[in-house]
Order: C-alpha cells, then sequence, then structure tokens
C-alpha cells in the first residue's frame, strides 16, 4: 500500500496547553480519509502542518512522495485546499477570484471551472463579500476542484452549511474522485456526514491520533457486549477492550474493538458467557472511542 499522505512521530506545540505528540498519520493513495475528532482535537494543525503553513518541531512529513517543508512548492502545485475559514478576497467578483487563483496554478481547468460555476449556480458578477455562507463554501470547493490536485486537503468544508449545499458541495468532490482517482483528506467533527463518503478514518482527540482504520472495520469491528460472568483480567484476548462497566445483577458492559462472532469462544473458555452484542453505527463509535481514551489517559 501506499501513501498520499505520511507523518512519522510528527510533533508540534501550540501555546502552552496544547501539543501533537508524536502522530504517526497513514493516508492511502486513492482513498477518501475521513479525519475526525471534537473542535480543538488538533485538525487543523496537523493540515497545517502537512501543507507548510506550520514547521514541525519533530517527526517527518511526506506528501505525495516528497518531504513537507522542504519540497512545498513542488507540493503544493498538486494539492488543493480548502482552509477551515475562507481565504477569497471579499472585494472581488466570483469571475474575479477564479482568473486570480488560476493565474497561480498550471492545471486550472477553465472549462471545467466553468461547468462547476453553473452547476453551483453562482453568478460570475456576485460580489465575495455579499455571498452567502454557502455559496461562499461552493465557491472554495470550486477553486480547489479546478486546479485538478491529485491531493486535496479539506478542513471542515461543509461546516455550517444546509443539507442542500453540503450535499451538492460533496457529489461535486465524488464525482472528481471518481473520475481522477484522487485521494481527499476531509477533515470533519460531523460524523454521520463522512460515514457515508469515507474508506478510511482517523480519530484525533487532544493532539494523539487514537485510531487509524479502514472505515468498514471501524463500523463493524467496534461493538458494545454486555458479560456476565466476566474475568477480571483478560490476557491474550483477540480483540481490544476499550472500556468496562458495571451493570445490574453483577454484569458488565464493555466496549470492545476488533470483535467477530468467532470470539465468543474465547469468553466461554474463561467462564464467561455474552448475553448481547450491540452494532454501534459510526457516531457511537467514535463517542464511545473518545470516552474510553481519555479515561484511560
Amino acid at each position: 500500500m501506499t501513501f498520499a499522505v505520511e507523518t512519522d512521530g510528527l510533533r508540534y506545540h501550540a501555546g502552552k496547553t496544547f501539543a501533537l505528540s508524536g502522530v504517526n498519520l497513514h493516508v492511502p493513495t486513492g482513498s477518501i480519509y475521513g479525519f475526525l475528532g471534537p473542535n480543538g482535537a488538533g485538525k487543523t494543525t496537523t493540515i497545517r502542518l502537512l501543507i507548510g503553513l506550520l514547521r514541525p518541531e519533530g517527526g517527518r512529513i511526506t506528501v505525495l512522495g516528497e518531504a513537507m517543508p522542504a519540497s512545498y512548492v513542488r507540493v503544493l502545485a498538486r494539492v488543493g485546499y480548502v482552509p477551515d475559514r475562507p481565504h477569497v478576497y471579499p472585494s472581488l467578483t466570483v469571475a474575479e477570484s477564479m482568473a486570480f487563483h488560476a493565474g497561480f496554478h498550471r492545471r486550472w481547468n477553465a472549462r471545467w471551472a466553468a461547468e462547476l460555476q453553473a452547476q453551483f449556480r453562482l453568478g460570475g458578477d456576485q460580489r465575495v463579500g455579499a455571498l452567502s455562507k454557502g455559496e461562499t463554501g461552493k465557491l472554495m470547493m470550486l477553486l480547489a476542484l479546478a486546479q485538478e490536485p491529485e491531493l486535496l486537503m479539506l478542513d471542515e468544508p461543509t461546516d455550517g452549511l444546509d443539507p442542500v449545499v453540503r450535499r451538492d458541495v460533496l457529489e461535486a468532490l465524488l464525482a472528481y474522485v471518481s473520475d481522477r482517482q484522487a485521494t481527499v483528506l476531509i477533515s470533519s467533527h460531523l460524523v454521520h456526514e463522512l460515514e457515508r463518503i469515507c474508506d478510511w478514518v482517523g480519530v484525533m482527540d487532544r493532539g494523539d491520533l487514537v485510531a487509524e482504520l479502514p472505515m468498514r472495520e471501524f463500523k463493524n469491528g467496534i461493538k458494545r457486549l454486555h458479560v456476565t460472568g466476566a474475568p477480571a483480567l483478560l490476557d491474550g484476548a483477540p480483540f481490544s477492550v476499550l472500556g468496562r462497566s458495571p451493570m445490574h445483577g453483577g454484569a458488565e458492559q464493555w466496549l470492545v474493538r476488533g470483535w467477530e462472532p468467532s470470539m465468543r469462544d474465547h469468553l466461554e473458555s474463561m467462564g464467561a458467557t455474552v448475553t448481547d452484542v450491540i452494532d454501534l453505527d459510526l457516531e457511537d463509535g467514535f463517542v464511545e472511542l473518545l470516552r474510553s481514551f481519555r479515561e484511560q489517559r
């Protein structure tokens, strides 16, 4: 497997209270990688480090096979970026903004930019400063896609947008990925939204990468178990226990990762009985994963 983005021991301090403490991130080439985490988890800081807006204090960053920030000129020519806040001049019109950005990108596809403008229903003479939040979000995505990037880094691109606008933006994104086999790193705290489009997921919390795995494995492998006769220790268990809490009648509720139905036999061999296995959707799994990580921390 090759990686469009890879970090090894990435470290960075922001002020006195926040730090990335050795982040090892792996974004497979051609994937849509959902970068999940609550506000303040470190997602935006990580993305800014990846594209050279911040300089790391330690560790290694590789983007599209090149070292960052040493090779930022070559790398950024192949990367489309939508920041968490608009980066367009409010005094320009939509048409002027498109022409301005086109001047910085050799691969700018003017024909496709015009198609996206029509698809997003953006008038060329509209002033950027007078656009609604949804229209601004569409313009930001247009500017990133029209560069025809190999890698898209999107920082909360649909935050605060209404459902119709979010659908328009995500449909354009998925169409581009399908046509060009591009890689996407998309950060969000809207878990249910990423569940529908991502095939990999990484979870950040308080500067740490808590988990990184295929979306299918994340959704199918995290379960809530009800266990009676639970042993105090679980040496050699074929799954990871993320959390244990008591229930009525002496039973326990477990949150586990990597669960398979055949693993009941392992528990039964230790004198325990699994009375219920509860599937979790991505949002439930995300919340429980963060809760167990914070308790262990």
